[in-house]
């Protein structure tokens, strides 16, 4: 209980910024709300869905030779891949184009995709090698289930989302809008569904702004502890929960917490806050939004995309799947959790779920036993 009352202290400071917003209630109170947000990454999907060449870059010929060499390199003096450096992982022209895309995470739109690597030429381990070398150009990989894997594997392994032990990445199903356990996101597509599997980017000051005008009531509720599932994964000592706001505003900056199904799913812990008939409208709020065509933005990721996202200004989402029956055309995606050097602070608060707010050194799935390695073939995984 103890740990309870200290993430609720933190979240009550959230508040305390800028100017009164009257709600259009009449038997509403007054009271504070962060601004209107105008950020680079504040953006309608309706707008970036006409200006795909922002946000698509083309890998040159150069920078794939680059990031093939340096794979190759690894392979063959058979190095440990989860503990390799920049140095290791040498990006002569690519790398410097790296930190411009980190700064677009952090204070740009966002997200960004590159395009071009000739996935179709590469085993699964130097595709792996190389998106993992590329991804510690951005950022320090973190572990990404209570089993440490630092590469993971997105496929549909056949379970069930009403399994509480089961996260949706494993499963067929339609996701909804959430943010991962991390700072940024990436995302390395290796074979594509039969039919649907469609990534989906939405702006979170965006659905803040909106909700701002038309329910600013609403929006109190969504900056004040809300219980979100661990799914089974439990540091010890933690909850089976935890307690974080859906908004956070901190030190100028608004910050984005949120996974629908498993807010959920932890109503069945007795002692989780229980969620008020208004918290559900505000959440069915905010996922209205966040669905809107106006709001979201729709990508295919074709064979050979990498997608990096921004966890703290951006939500992203996977349409449910139809799947091939041949087991080696199954959709294939492999994942990266980034925490990013140069990073926004956060919340003490989300040191409950990222381990620690040290930026730069953030984020991820630790629990008693959790080793961090790399699983070159889809039954490593959970």
């Amino acid at each position: 209980m103890q740990q309870v009352k200290t993430e609720t202290n933190a979240i009550q400071r959230v508040v305390q910024q800028t100017d009164e917003v009257a709600d259009h209630k009449s038997n509403y109170n007054r009271y504070k709300l962060p601004l209107e947000q105008h950020l680079a990454s504040t953006w309608y999907g309706s707008t970036l869905k006409c200006r795909e060449n922002d946000w698509i870059v083309k890998l040159t010929s150069i920078e794939i030779a680059e990031l093939e060499e340096a794979a190759e390199s690894l392979l063959n003096l058979q190095q440990n891949v989860a503990s390799v450096t920049t140095e290791q992982f040498p990006l002569p022209t690519l790398g410097s184009k790296l930190l411009a895309f980190r700064e677009e995470l952090i204070n740009g739109r966002g997200f960004f995709i590159l395009r071009g690597l000739p996935i179709q030429n590469y085993d699964e381990r130097k595709a792996g090698t190389i998106f993992y070398g590329l991804g510690c150009h951005l950022g320090l990989p973190r572990s990404q289930n209570a089993m440490g894997h630092m590469l993971g594997h997105v496929r549909d392994l056949g379970m069930k989302s009403s399994d509480m032990n089961v996260r949706i990445y494993q499963t067929n199903e339609r996701q909804t809008f959430h943010t991962d356990s991390s700072d940024a996101v990436g995302l390395l597509c290796l074979k594509t569904a039969k039919v649907g599997g469609i990534s989906l980017v939405v702006s979170a000051s965006a659905i803040f702004n909106e909700m701002r005008a038309q329910r600013p009531d609403l929006i109190e509720l969504l900056m004040q502890p809300i219980a979100t599932d661990r799914r089974g994964e439990v540091p010890e000592g933690m909850l089976p929960y935890l307690l974080i706001p859906v908004f956070s505003f901190h030190e100028g900056y608004l910050t984005v917490f949120y996974q629908r199904q498993y807010i959920d799913s932890a109503q069945r812990f007795e002692n989780a806050p229980r969620l008020t008939p208004e918290h559900v409208e505000a959440l069915d709020m905010f996922d209205r939004i966040a669905n809107d065509p106006k709001f979201r933005l729709s990508m295919k990721l074709e064979p050979g995309d990498l997608q990096f996202v921004y966890n703290h200004a951006l939500l992203h989402d996977r349409t449910g799947f139809e799947d091939w029956d041949d087991p080696t055309k199954k959709r294939h995606l492999l994942r990266l959790w980034l925490s990013l050097p140069g990073d926004r602070p956060l919340p003490d608060v989300f040191a409950s779920r990222l381990g620690t707010t040290e930026i730069g050194n953030r984020g991820g799935i630790f629990v008693c036993g959790t080793i961090p390695t790399i699983p070159w073939t889809i039954t490593g995984d959970k």
